[in-house]
């Protein structure tokens, strides 16, 4: 793997263990910005060579996540892509959310015509949500695939299974928390609706996201943004727009989305394998290192598989602490919340530990 610290500036200066709240920009994504604005600067904007852009990006993500480009749509965050959703499907559905889940995930539903219905998140996560099915038989049940309180992952297999005995139910998933941190294909999951934003674990900037949705589920939502950029010619009628257009009314960003593209190109640079390999080491380092602190709470201690994602017992003054030792973390959640990506280390991880 390539020289991360040199690659990844911010690295030299802390440890950082704060992707969950936003991933580090590399040096090569700097210069590629760079460059752009300084030829925009220079030449002004030729529409028709920069808008290939946003088509190089939806490109990229709909090959690196196994989906097809009339699935793909190009979002600025996971917030404008959950709301555009919501309000294209039918009123007075019941809806399943998880209670504590990601206020973007949960208040767009929450403020519409919907029935809503929850179920826990813990250690049971897969249990309760069964449970909650069998009671209120929802429509639709939308969570995040890794929540951002306890890093607490929702077993893949066991939504297959939930699809399959459930085939008419809507699965619609936040994936902001996981998606770069693992091999995933949208084809073969069970989920209809996925929903990212990508400055956290893809390390893209701020202003780009997308929304998978997938071809035979597209007959069920009827979003109602729509703008010229979402036409396909000058003659183009509204009623001629294409569904994945509709997330998408307005100029899509260069800059934004151009980022995107090649954050994607340096995860396949990499190796998606070899991120999620580094990612699994720092964290089981990390979470059998706080289980023999006793910080580590049994809700994450008892789960077959964890993220990337760890909140353990801590206060402020300990927070403060990690703070003073050039440790970046969040306090979250009554807790402390560190996270790990490929280019972190073991070094750092067993710097964690010491001041713990």
């Amino acid at each position: 793997m390539e020289d991360l610290k040199n690659e990844f500036p911010a690295l030299n200066k802390q440890i950082y263990l704060n992707t969950a709240s936003s991933g580090l920009m590399s040096k090569s994504l700097l210069k590629w910005r760079r460059d752009l604005d300084e030829d925009i600067c220079n030449n002004g904007v030729d529409f028709i060579k920069r808008k290939q852009i946003p088509e190089d990006a939806r490109a990229s993500v709909a090959r690196m996540f196994d989906a097809s480009i009339s699935e793909t749509a190009l979002i600025p965050n996971f917030s404008f892509g959950c709301n555009i959703v919501m309000d294209g499907l039918s009123r007075g559905q019941k809806m399943l959310l998880l209670k504590n889940d990601y206020p973007s995930l949960r208040w767009p539903v929450e403020t519409r015509d919907f029935e809503v219905c929850y179920a826990n998140i813990d250690e049971n996560l897969e249990d309760g949500i069964l449970q909650a099915i069998e009671k209120y038989h929802p429509d639709i049940f939308m969570f995040s695939i890794v929540q951002w309180l306890s890093g607490i992952k929702i077993d893949f297999e066991f939504l297959k299974q939930l699809k399959a005995r459930n085939p008419n139910m809507l699965l619609i998933a936040d994936g902001t928390q996981y998606m770069g941190t693992a091999p995933f294909s949208f084809k073969n999951s069970a989920i209809d609706v996925l929903g990212t934003s990508c400055y956290k674990w893809l390390c893209a900037g701020f202003g780009n996201g997308f929304m998978l949705v997938k071809n035979d589920v597209q007959e069920r939502i009827f979003p109602k943004t729509i703008g010229f950029n979402s036409a396909d010619t000058f003659e183009s009628k509204p009623k001629d727009t294409r569904f994945i257009k509709y997330f998408e009314p307005g100029h899509l960003d260069f800059i934004a989305f151009g980022s995107l593209d090649q954050a994607i190109k340096k995860v396949e640079q990499i190796g998606i394998e070899n991120i999620s390999e580094a990612i699994k080491i720092n964290t089981v380092c990390a979470m059998e290192g706080l289980v023999e602190k006793g910080l580590l709470p049994e809700k994450s201690m008892n789960r077959k598989e964890h993220s990337s994602i760890i909140n353990f017992t801590g206060d402020q003054l300990l927070f403060e602490k990690l703070q003073s030792k050039n440790i970046v973390c969040s306090p979250r959640g009554g807790g402390i919340r560190v996270s790990f990506h490929y280019y972190n280390s073991m070094d750092e991880v067993n710097a964690l530990l010491a001041v713990l």
